[in-house]
Formats: C-alpha cells, structure tokens, sequence
C-alpha cells in the first residue's frame, strides 16, 4: 500500500495547522538610503521602489514603515564629500548620526541598526585605508572601531560591520566596552561573499570600487570551507548575531551555519535578488507575490532566524491588505 502524503494538504486550513515554517514581521528588517542633503527622495534605477531620502523626507517614510508593523531598519549613509580616508563615516554630525537622532526623536520605539563600513565614505570605493592598491587591514580596525563608537554615541541599537577586516569584532568590541557601551550588540557579516548581487546596491549607495574589486576581503563562493573560521573568529571576538550574505544562493551555507551554532543567524536577501524579482513581475513573467514569499520561506527553512530585505513593506502591505497569512 502506498503512502497517502496528500491527505494533509487537503484544504488551506489543513495546510494551516500542519505548517512548521513560520515568520513574523518583528524578523524582518528595512534597509534605507539616507543621502546628505535636502528634498531627496530619488527612486534607485536598478531597484524599483527603493529610495534615496534625504533627512528632511525621512519622516513618512519612517511613519509609513511603523504603521506598517516593521519594526526594525538598518541604515546605509551616502554624503556628499568622499575622501581617502572616508572621514565623513565617523563624523559625529555625518549623515547617518543626524538620521539617527532625528529617527530616534520622532520613533524613539524603532531598533536601528546601522552599517558599519567606509566604501560609501571613501573616493577609492575600497571598505579601508588603502596601502598603495590594497587595503590595509590593522589600520582600518581603528577607522571602523572610529565609525561604531560614532553611530552608537548617535542612538543606533545595533552596529553591523560588513567590511569583511580581520578582527573588526574584537576592535570595534573593545572600543565599545571602553567607552561603556557593553550593552550594544554587534551583528557580524560573518559569511559575506564577493558576489555580482551587491550590483544594485553600488548604484543605490554610490559604493562601487574605483578600481579592482573585493576579492581580497569578500569571500570566494568556490570555497566551501572558510566560512566557518569566519565565523568561529567573530564569535571568539564577541559577535551577537551571524550573518550569511548573500542569502538565496547560499541557503546551503546558512543552513549549515544554523544547524552549527547558538547565536541568532541573519540572511541578507540582497538588492540583485530584490531587483531580479522587480524586473521579473514588471515583465509580466513572474508572480511577484508568491515568489517573493517562497524566497522568504526559503530563508527561514534553512535557519534564518532574522531577514534582512528591501520586500519587507511589500509583505508587511500584504499581511495588512489580508493578501497573505504568514
């Protein structure tokens, strides 16, 4: 006699109750795009309903997205001056700590994470101080311990280094506890790849390297094995969250990352999967709904236990308008 396997997916209800697979909206975080200046709200070419904001424009933006039950976002900053150093990064009155306090005033209630890195600061591109064409990296420790202490003395809950440098948990996790901030946890882009589907997001951020790529920093997607050292290292040094990055097409490492430790695992479904998605559903050739949803529970099959996404306000809208059930 065969196995009868349908029997539970006989009605919606049925598949309702069997479901093992769950997501709420408290696991999902926004990313944003606060640009230096004033009356900035640019929609991003190669990401369709994602927006430079100025800090004059944040307001709405920032209410449409408590209203809509998220209730956490994660910060990226472009200025308006580069130089080799990326001073504009921990600049006390630097974009992202002026969108801080302003965030924090109006949504004292809002978790705000920020992006920790200098790519977006730097003329070169590079995510540190550079040694002729190659970043040095015990010098650049000093410059994003620099950036964390800035974005945490501005209010900002969380602090995400994603340079990819030997050590930054330990430096930026010393320099927080010296200047009493114990209690600030450290979200590390442990797994992070150098991957094409950060393409979208250079545009948005205005991050794109100069000359070169990231290679010698961003791991190398054809090996299978460092990415544990890495994230044995942040642990060691004092990371409170794990991320893998990007998220769809490393759902193998995440999931082994998931089943290996203790630690709350972030996926970071990154712009170019957001954009593949966009341009699919604008062709007509994909249900944008369903496939974003499938993604998403993909993420957390294999072990995600939070999500970072540029979907976020579509589910959240979705969840609200009763379209889906999560």
């Amino acid at each position: 006699m065969f196995i009868r396997t349908r029997r539970l997916r006989k009605s919606s209800v049925m598949r309702e109750m069997v479901k093992n697979v769950t997501i709420n909206l408290n696991q999902l975080v926004y990313p944003l795009f606060i640009e230096e200046g004033k009356n900035i709200r640019e929609e991003i070419d190669s990401m369709p309903n994602q927006y430079r904001l100025s800090i004059d424009n944040l307001e709405s933006e920032i209410k449409e997205i408590v209203d809509l039950g998220i209730k956490s976002i994660l910060l990226f900053g472009i200025p308006k001056i580069k130089d080799e150093i990326g001073s504009e990064a921990y600049n006390d009155n630097g974009i992202v700590q002026k969108a801080i306090r302003f965030i924090k005033e109006k949504f004292s209630e809002i978790l705000i994470i920020t992006d920790v890195c200098m790519c977006e600061y730097t003329s070169h591109g590079h995510c540190g101080i550079l040694n002729n064409c190659d970043v040095n990296n015990d010098i650049t420790l000093k410059y994003l311990s620099k950036i964390a202490l800035s974005h945490v003395k501005a209010g900002a809950d969380i602090v995400a280094p994603s340079d990819m440098m030997d050590g930054r948990i330990e430096a930026i996790r010393k320099t927080l506890d010296e200047n009493g901030y114990v209690d600030i946890p450290i979200m590390a882009y442990s797994v992070k790849y150098a991957s094409s589907y950060y393409g979208p997001f250079r545009d948005a951020a205005d991050s794109a390297p100069s000359f070169g790529d990231r290679k010698t920093y961003q791991m190398n997607f054809r090996n299978n094995k460092e990415y544990f050292r890495e994230i044995e290292a942040d642990i060691e040094e004092g990371a409170d969250f794990i991320m893998v990055k990007p998220a769809l097409a490393y759902l193998d490492v995440l999931k082994d990352v998931s089943n290996r430790i203790n630690l709350p695992v972030v996926a970071y479904n990154v712009s170019g999967e957001y954009s593949m998605v966009k341009a699919g559903s604008k062709n007509g050739w994909i249900n944008e709904k369903n496939i974003v949803m499938e993604n998403i529970y993909a993420m957390k099959r294999a072990g995600a236990d939070i999500i970072i996404t540029y979907h976020a306000k579509d589910i959240a809208r979705w969840v609200k308008d009763g379209e889906i059930i999560l």
